[in-house]
């Protein structure tokens, strides 16, 4: 059925109806589609036809046009803020350690994918990357809103240097969120332990959370040490069982040794009975596959009363003073929370004379433990 100047609607044997123009192009007769009636109607196939008779008064080939403008369209779907994130983090973990990596990856997840993932990246302003930030804020997270800023800017700025963003909206963002306070880790006194551990065994939570915190206290790790531990970094089996942190999951980046205690040792065969697969000794419990999540310990401190009183890394701090007030050697001490050693010559002899006395006073530690633990 002819409408007028090359557009007509093609009727199909089955009931079907299709726009379609037929044109004149470089001597050669060709037929362009606009799409199925009734979805595409009368006025609409008119439109678009005298657009494609202004393309071709242009000189242009009005199909060639077309399918230029869907490719573009699929490279646009293509470069969306997810898709940019997902390789920058992939480029990121090469440098990276898994448990930064792991953390950076999650907090993009849940802060910034859910309203950015499906945008095509070009298409972001700094408008909408506010209220994003603006929402992690409102729900009190300021340290959190300051870091999502930050990878922000850092997407952005990878996106444009591969030329799928001309601009980068992240930078224009400084200074206009929340300032958080650095507050140190608010740590247990020594009074406080026999009511702590008091309340972690009446916890109704899961066990291998509650054998989690048991560790951190008995060995003085780092909350992401414990967490990224697994099975094959432990030596179990002998009179001096120990735990062999590499390198790469160290802060400071150093292998660090920590020998374990008989009570160390007894949380080990307990988290045995609830862990699963032969990688991480604490998992999540839903997927062995992925270490515990960043803040289970330090919720289930809530949960047990210390919101705003304690953290989960305040142990480090709690056992420091502790020790150091029953007069054990402040270099063994800073070796035990594996800190940073100035002096490359001193650092080599701790390494190699310290570890006796660290078993040592990590038994005393967790005997002491036993001791206060007692109702």
């Amino acid at each position: 059925m002819t409408d007028g100047k090359g557009l007509f609607l093609l009727l199909h044997p089955n009931g079907s109806k299709y726009w379609r123009m037929k044109y004149q192009f470089s001597g050669k007769e060709k037929t362009l589609a606009f799409g199925v009636w009734p979805e595409v109607s009368l006025s609409e196939a008119r439109e678009m036809r005298n657009e494609a008779k202004l393309i071709l008064k242009d000189g242009k080939d009005p199909s060639g046009v077309k399918k230029s403008q869907k490719l573009n369209q699929k490279i646009q779907n293509c470069n969306t803020f997810g898709s940019i994130t997902e390789e920058w983090l992939a480029m990121k973990k090469k440098e990276w350690k898994e448990a930064h990596s792991h953390d950076v990856q999650r907090a993009l997840e849940i802060h910034v994918l859910p309203d950015l993932g499906n945008r095509p990246i070009a298409e972001i302003d700094s408008t909408e990357l506010l209220a994003v930030l603006k929402k992690i804020e409102d729900q009190g997270k300021f340290e959190a809103a300051h870091r999502a800023r930050q990878k922000l800017d850092a997407i952005f700025r990878y996106a444009n240097l591969s030329k799928r963003c001309d601009h980068n909206p992240a930078s224009n963002l400084k200074g206009t969120l929340v300032t958080p306070k650095r507050n140190k880790q608010k740590a247990l006194e020594e009074s406080d332990l026999p009511k702590f551990f008091k309340r972690i065994n009446q916890y109704d939570g899961a066990m291998i959370t509650k054998l989690g915190l048991r560790m951190v206290l008995l060995t003085l790790a780092r909350t992401t040490e414990i967490r990224y531990a697994t099975w094959r970094e432990f030596e179990l089996d002998s009179d001096t069982a120990v735990w062999r942190i590499p390198g790469e999951r160290m802060k400071m980046e150093r292998d660090h040794m920590v020998p374990l205690s008989r009570q160390a040792l007894s949380v080990m065969a307990e988290v045995r009975k609830f862990t699963q697969g032969e990688h991480y000794v604490f998992h999540q419990l839903n997927n062995p596959k992925k270490p515990m999540s960043e803040n289970t310990m330090l919720y289930s401190m809530y949960r047990m009363g210390y919101h705003g009183r304690a953290t989960v890394h305040g142990f480090r701090a709690t056992a420091s003073t502790i020790l150091n007030e029953k007069g054990f050697r402040e270099d063994v001490i800073e070796k035990l929370l594996s800190h940073q050693e100035g002096n490359k010559v001193r650092a080599a002899y701790n390494r190699a004379e310290y570890l006796d006395e660290r078993r040592k006073v990590l038994q005393w530690w967790a005997d002491y433990l036993d001791e206060i633990s007692v109702d």
